[in-house]
This record gives C-alpha cells, sequence and structure tokens, in this order.
C-alpha cells in the first residue's frame, strides 16, 4: 500500500466509480481533485478509524506524559523545538503557554473527534513566532498607541 495518496480527477469517480474505488486496495487515501471546490481525500471507514485510534492514542501519551511530576513539563518544553522548530523565536512563557494550551485542545478536540481546534492552535502559535522572529514587527505590533479611533463597525457594515 502507497503512503501517497492516489490521485484522480471527481470526475473519474462518478464515470468509472468501480476502477476508481478499486485504487483504494493500492492506496489508502483517493485525492480526489474538483474544479468547482475544494479537493476531497476518499479513503475506507476502517482506516479513518485506523487514523482516529493513533490520533488518540498519541493524544492520551502525551497528556498523561505532561501530567506526570517531576520534570513531564520540561521534557515536554524539551522536544518542542523538534516538532516545531518555529518555537525558537518565541519567549519562554509564551513556550510553555503553548505547550499546555497544545495539550489542553488536543484533549478536548479528540474527545468530540475533530482537530481542527488544534489545526488552528498550531497555526496561530507559529504567526506569533512569526511576529517574535521579526524585531520591527515586533515593535510595531507591540507599541503603545496614545490614540484611541473609537468602535469598529462590523464587518461589512459602513460607519
Amino acid at each position: 500500500m502507497s503512503a501517497e495518496p492516489a490521485s484522480v480527477n471527481f470526475s473519474e469517480l462518478v464515470n468509472k466509480n468501480k476502477q476508481t474505488l478499486a485504487r483504494l486496495k493500492e492506496s489508502s487515501r483517493l485525492l480526489l481533485h474538483r474544479r468547482d471546490g475544494e479537493d476531497l481525500v476518499l479513503t475506507t471507514a476502517a482506516r479513518a478509524e485506523q487514523d482516529q485510534a493513533v490520533v488518540s492514542a498519541a493524544t492520551h501519551m502525551l497528556a498523561a506524559m505532561a501530567r506526570r511530576e517531576p520534570g513531564s513539563m520540561e521534557l515536554l518544553l524539551d522536544i518542542l523545538p523538534d516538532a516545531f522548530p518555529w518555537v525558537h523565536f518565541l519567549p519562554a512563557p509564551d513556550v510553555h503557554a503553548f505547550a499546555v494550551e497544545l495539550v489542553d485542545t488536543m484533549r478536548a478536540a479528540e474527545s468530540i473527534a475533530n482537530s481542527a481546534s488544534v489545526a488552528q492552535l498550531l497555526v496561530a502559535w507559529q504567526h506569533t513566532a512569526e511576529v517574535h522572529s521579526d524585531p520591527e514587527l515586533l515593535a510595531a505590533l507591540t507599541r503603545e498607541h496614545d490614540e484611541d479611533y473609537g468602535p469598529v463597525p462590523m464587518p461589512g457594515r459602513a460607519r
């Protein structure tokens, strides 16, 4: 079984469904390209359950490790740069906050079988690291402003 998903146009699934679905025997996933929307990934229910079991096990192990004393948080903080090299740019208190928030969010997301919040958390913290990596941008974003420009209108509404 190939690690890379097979890739076909969505129309091939519609027009040649048996032949296209047979490709799932060669690859665990089938990437369906669509002209009018976001690409889709097709897999078997058994494979999706396996993937969820792996994520769940990893989440439980990480959460258990983070709760163990002594030194568990230090170990987690020590390995974060291997998994997320951009944490190098975060101040030490932010690295700690990221670690705690990551574990908590992973546990919560796993409990509802929806990893969207974990993905969003990673993107947000990576953007924070990007800001800290650029001294000029960091200064501009953290500078105290003397003026208050008043309330911000809702998007799409005129003042």
